[in-house]
């Protein structure tokens, strides 16, 4: 039997069926919630941290018996910022599921008095909070935590991108966070972080609050086995076929990073017809499309970027393999670099950007995508 569904999903959840592997991260994942532990969950940008946590948050163990809440802090670069967004999540998610609960928020939120107000239509209150309003971030927050410890059901809650805290310019914020959820008795927390370096420093240096108080789990790559097979199952269902050979080139080519695969595959399904098969110049024409998309975005992303660093970020995308030696004479001469000290400033830059990784001490770009597009305008 043949649908219209495209299933190879890039936004929104993704039904269970159409839901690829990640088998024991999901078991791992619930087991740990369940047994009320937190969860450090890390891998780089674009492995489907996030629909994970989705596809776990529908399963019956987590749906049936907690409350569920993501904050994706990305885009914060303040506290300030940070206590906004959260306490319009909580307001959205605890306050509204029932007059008992909007009660709750609004007597336990008594230094934003200010943010509450009254809808006539849909005769409900409601919640417009402003950064001006939060004159004491720290006492807000606790008023935030106190409603989450209060709430009729156990909580679940979700900092997505948590490294960003540490860029923010107060500097107790970790500290804080920490002291308010040890002491919560209602919820357990998931720290989904993108920049490796950064969430193994906070949960793994014996020096910050934070330490060792997760579980850690790492996102890698779905193994190439299980997802040509993902790939081949979907096409054959709905009457089309495809060459392992096209699914080998789109894993290796975006290194097995899920979104780029997903995006990729589904272009390709609504390019084949049915009864037809997609094969590889079909696919490297699809990538390379993509590519020219993407353009002025990665364009607009390197303007911001020195000229010594770019010309380390070049330096490393003409690399075969991530490399150590980055300040060796060795390499500074075979790229026409500056000084060790000027690469070493460049770097950390490009680190903080995330528009490179260092692994175990190798250095690599993070962006497989920027990573082709860097080679097709021959940087």
């Amino acid at each position: 039997m043949t649908t219209n569904i495209n299933p190879f999903i890039v936004s929104g959840k993704i039904p269970a069926a159409y839901f690829c592997d990640r088998q024991e991260e999901t078991r791992q994942v619930i087991q740990n919630l369940t047994s009320q532990e937190n969860i450090v969950l890390m891998s780089q940008r674009r492995m489907g941290k996030s629909k994970l946590i989705d596809h776990c948050f529908e399963k019956k163990e987590i749906a049936h018996n907690h409350i569920t809440l993501t904050i994706d802090i990305l885009h914060t670069s303040t506290f300030r910022e940070f206590i906004q967004l959260f306490g319009a999540v909580v307001f959205d998610t605890i306050a509204t599921r029932s007059a008992k609960m909007m009660k709750l928020f609004t007597s336990s939120l008594r230094s934003l008095s200010a943010s509450f107000g009254f809808d006539p239509i849909q005769n409900t209150p409601t919640f417009d909070i402003k950064l001006g309003d939060i004159s004491r971030p720290d006492y807000t927050l606790k008023e935030i935590f106190q409603v989450i410890d209060n709430a009729d059901k156990r909580c679940v809650i979700v900092f997505d991108e948590f490294q960003q805290i540490t860029k923010y310019p107060e500097k107790n914020v970790e500290a804080l966070l920490r002291s308010h959820i040890q002491n919560l008795n209602n919820a357990n927390f998931i720290f989904s972080g993108s920049q490796r370096r950064l969430m193994e420093e906070m949960f793994f240096s014996e020096k910050r609050p934070f330490y060792m108080s997760a579980r850690s789990i790492v996102l890698s790559p779905i193994e190439e086995p299980i997802y040509e097979e993902f790939v081949a199952h979907h096409f054959h269902a709905n009457g089309k076929d495809i060459e392992r050979e096209a699914i080998h080139r789109v894993y290796d080519i975006f290194s097995g990073v899920t979104l780029y695969l997903q995006r990729i595959m589904k272009e390709s399904f609504n390019m084949t017809p049915q009864g037809e098969r997609c094969d590889l110049p079909t696919i490297e024409k699809i990538i390379n499309n993509y590519i020219e998309e993407c353009d002025p975005r990665f364009r607009e992303q390197l303007a911001f970027v020195t000229e010594t660093q770019k010309e380390l970020l070049y330096a490393l995308n003409k690399e075969k393999e991530p490399i150590k030696g980055i300040t060796t004479s060795k390499f500074i001469k075979r790229h026409s670099l500056k000084s060790a000290s000027a690469i070493q400033a460049a770097a950390k830059k490009l680190l903080d950007y995330d528009l490179i990784t260092r692994k175990e001490g190798f250095y690599s770009i993070s962006d497989p995508l920027l990573s082709l597009w860097m080679k097709s305008r021959r940087f």
